[in-house]
């Protein structure tokens, strides 16, 4: 590796820094002088980097669990992994329009387009940057070496996508206990990882529980497709990278407490047109 770019690299943005932004202005864009001043060449070694600082969190987490030195702080700065090493690979990382969260001061009920795995993880330390949140996530997690208690500690609701039914009635309960007691939630109503965001795919599920609870809803879209999924595989997850398609992630306003079909369309709404404002397929 040039010295030059190794010497880049070494700027990479903090969490701290990157919270500061969003704070100050709504928003965050990777400078120069925090990314490599190359992006990096597609192939196995590049996707095996971005992957492993994308994953890296599970078996962090599994790790500090057990020795009591896991809490949403620690989980935030592995999470931030992930937009670090998008910069020293060379992307970019934009966000947007979080001035519309700063405002509100309550829980809220997110509802994010899903495309692929980094999302999941490249949230955690955004959001926490405005109070606890708590997720759904699969419940396959839970099958992971030490993760399930990890998983449970850091808010995650398991569904196990077997029972549609028996899911609905787990996270209306549990998520309403979880937001009247101060938390926010964060759904991926599409449920699947998916290239085109369609509403035959997008669950009211979100909006339904943001009425039971009582709190309102902020729609997130994202642009992760510099690493979509594989079609099958053991590593289906960590797909190749590629490095010329940035990341972008933008907030929505508020949407007011109100009939859940109201919200649902609103959301869906919101996300599709700020997706097709950047050129992303949509089905509506």
């Amino acid at each position: 590796m040039p010295r030059e770019e190794a010497k880049q690299m070494s700027k990479t943005t903090t969490l701290e820094e990157f919270r500061a932004s969003l704070r100050a202005t709504g928003g965050y864009e990777t400078a120069d002088a925090n990314r490599a001043p190359r992006r990096a060449k597609p192939g196995a070694i590049t996707t095996f980097r971005f992957s492993m600082g994308v994953a890296h969190v599970f078996p962090m987490c599994a790790i500090l669990e057990p020795i009591g030195r896991l809490n949403t702080d620690v989980w935030a700065h592995l999470c931030f992994k992930s937009i670090q090493i998008a910069e020293r690979l060379g992307m970019k990382v934009m966000l947007e329009g979080w001035k519309n969260r700063e405002a509100y001061d309550g829980p809220v009920m997110y509802l994010c387009n899903h495309m692929s795995t980094l999302e999941t993880i490249m949230l955690p330390p955004i959001l926490l940057t405005y109070g606890p949140f708590n997720v759904v996530a699969k419940a396959s997690l839970n099958h992971l070496p030490f993760l399930e208690n990890a998983a449970a500690h850091m808010g995650m609701i398991p569904i196990g996508r077997k029972s549609p039914r028996e899911d609905l009635v787990n996270i209306l309960r549990m998520g309403t206990e979880r937001i009247k007691a101060g938390n926010s939630f964060l759904i991926f109503p599409q449920g699947s990882r998916e290239k085109v965001f369609s509403r035959k795919v997008y669950s009211s599920i979100g909006a339904k529980l943001a009425e039971k609870a009582g709190c309102p809803i902020v729609p997130i879209a994202v642009d992760t497709r510099c690493q979509p999924c594989r079609p099958k595989g053991l590593f289906k997850d960590f797909g190749p990278v590629d490095t010329s398609i940035d990341v972008r992630c933008a907030c929505g306003p508020v949407i007011p407490l109100g009939k859940s079909k109201t919200m649902h369309e609103a959301s869906f709404d919101w996300i599709a047109g700020k997706l097709e404002e950047w050129g992303l397929p949509v089905e509506r």
